[in-house]
């Protein structure tokens, strides 16, 4: 569902902007006009941690983690994003979100409302859940009582923190579990995410509550088991988000450039933050040999083939009925600088992973200014050059990776009502049907490559593939699984793809004692020893003694 609503009045955004301040403001500075927050109803602070933390996902999932999984590259300030060159790194956004998300959670137990207690447990458990899977141990029982005078939280181990993460998804089904008629309070228009619906709320709750089981299932694989087979084994009582059309999704405005989709030329008229992003080769090569009719709602054709004709003279190089005709010594010259052949496939051409210092001269690009428009090489679909959209969505769960999660549960020996073909099969119409592809199932799902195999490579490439713009949870199927078999490209900061961000300079600075503990617990790698532990090629307690993923 994606129903967001710019009804937010200039009062309610000036009390966002002091809750999220995180500041205790002197009593000359308090706005006479603002919204008290002593008084203030839950469902004011509601759309913005649904907001916020659907921007943190499209940031995450769209952004450089979409670089690590290969999902896209950049061939203009591409550091970060195609070679994890990566330096500080801050979790302050996430924990503006869980102040406010906290600040609903105590209101509603003070005016007993049940629907916005659960639906801010949920929140929390979704941004605590990013904060472990991104950094490790961090604060979480100490953590948000810096007006009470604790600026120096304690750490808590990761274990711990999906422990927490799993005890609210399940006090919040418990809430969410009554009749829609038996909620007091629900205001539907500041519900972004799902119009005040109880039910498909609860959904939520347990499905999120999934995907953590499976994240801890290496470690914990017995509490990960019970888990899932005392949801999938119930659907009365913990009911799933099993079909597209309950997918928790939230579109863009599109009024400002802070609620509109991020690459968009409306607001950027250069297009440079459009351009410089182009489809990686290893994804548009796999949707490729899969037939995968999502490759062409993503990414545009390139413009201009390429065409060696050998019986050209040296040096020959022109446009001809819209094809470049190149001599083969213009392509051999090319193969012994960079080091690969041209890519002559005639409709998609992605950029290889890390591929060089100048990915903007990729494929003989004409135009070698960062962020050109390569004609051999194909960018991003138009759709992603408008503002909004009814395909531009923060994805933050999906019935896609419910099913997928259900499929590999089931493929361990775990009962949860299915065969691990069924819920694979599920899964792939799923995806198929949020990019508005429902129709192409049967004949894609038959396809060798694509009928089910029976192996966890299958299952993990299929949810690998459904997690474009929302790649970050594929990075963390990757690190527990290993899977998809990813290589680093040629110019990486290290020769393996990372495993977790950097503990930032605020930390270091003004927590030290607790950070460095929480370092300590981190286990270093042949990767991380130039970093030091606190490094993004060091494990942290997830997959510790687990040998994943490299």
């Amino acid at each position: 569902m994606c129903t967001i609503r710019n009804k937010i009045s200039a009062a309610l955004v000036l009390f966002m902007i002091f809750i999220v301040s995180c500041q205790k403001l002197e009593e000359l500075n308090i706005n006479p006009n603002g919204v008290d927050p002593a008084n203030a109803h839950p469902y004011l602070l509601m759309s913005t941690v649904l907001t916020y933390t659907g921007q943190s996902v499209v940031g995450l999932g769209f952004g450089d983690i979409a670089g690590v999984m290969q999902h896209t590259q950049k061939d203009g300030w591409s550091g970060s994003h195609n070679s994890y060159d990566w330096s500080d790194q801050n979790w302050g956004g996430y924990y503006g979100i869980l102040r406010n998300a906290e600040e609903m959670l105590k209101k509603s137990q003070d005016m007993g409302l049940e629907f916005y207690e659960g639906v801010a447990l949920i929140m929390k458990a979704y941004n605590y859940g990013l904060i472990t899977d991104l950094w490790g141990d961090a604060p979480f029982s100490e953590a948000l009582f810096g007006e009470t005078g604790n600026l120096k939280p304690a750490y808590d181990s990761q274990k711990d923190i999906y422990t927490g993460i799993l005890a609210y998804l399940e006090n919040a089904n418990t809430l969410l579990s009554k009749n829609q008629n038996e909620y007091e309070g629900i205001n539907s228009t500041q519900d972004v995410l799902y119009d005040g619906s109880v039910a498909k709320w609860q959904k939520l709750a347990n499905s999120l509550a999934l995907r953590y089981y499976m994240r801890i299932s290496a470690k914990e694989s017995a509490v990960a088991q019970a888990g899932i087979e005392k949801i999938a084994g119930n659907p009365d009582q913990y009911p799933l988000i099993l079909d597209a059309a309950e997918d928790a999704t939230i579109c863009y405005i599109g009024n400002s450039s802070s609620d509109s989709w991020p690459c968009n030329t409306t607001f950027d008229l250069s297009e440079t933050n459009w351009r410089r992003i182009k489809m990686c080769s290893t994804l548009v090569e796999r949707l490729q040999a899969l037939n995968d009719p999502r490759l062409a709602v993503w990414a545009n054709k390139i413009e201009i083939p390429i065409v060696v004709d050998p019986t050209k003279p040296d040096g020959y190089d022109e446009i001809v009925a819209g094809e470049r005709v190149i001599a083969q010594n213009v392509a051999n010259n090319y193969e012994s600088t960079f080091g690969v052949p041209l890519n002559l496939d005639p409709e998609y051409i992605g950029l290889p992973p890390a591929w060089s210092m100048v990915p903007q001269a990729y494929n003989l690009c004409p135009n070698l200014e960062q962020a050109p428009l390569n004609p051999h090489a194909s960018h991003l679909n138009n759709i992603y050059k408008k503002a909004s959209g009814g395909l531009l969505k923060s994805r933050l769960m999906t019935a896609a990776e419910v099913n997928f999660i259900l499929a590999e549960a089931a493929l361990k020996g775990w009962t949860t009502g299915n065969t691990a073909a069924g819920h694979y099969n599920a899964g792939v119409k799923a995806s198929l049907e949020s990019w508005g592809l429902g129709d192409s199932y049967d004949t894609y799902i038959s396809q060798t490559g694509v009928e089910y195999n029976g192996t966890l490579d299958q299952i993990i490439e299929q949810k690998w593939i459904a997690s474009w713009t929302a790649a970050a949870e594929s990075w963390f199927d990757y690190r527990r699984t290993g899977l998809p078999a990813l290589t680093p490209g040629t110019v990486v900061k290290r020769n393996a793809i990372p495993l977790r961000f950097y503990y930032g300079t605020n930390e270091l600075l003004y927590n030290p004692d607790k950070v460095e503990d929480a370092i300590a617990g981190l286990e270093a790698t042949t990767f991380s020893s130039t970093d030091g532990k606190n490094s993004p090629w060091s494990k942290t307690w997830l997959l510790q003694g687990t040998g994943k993923p490299w």
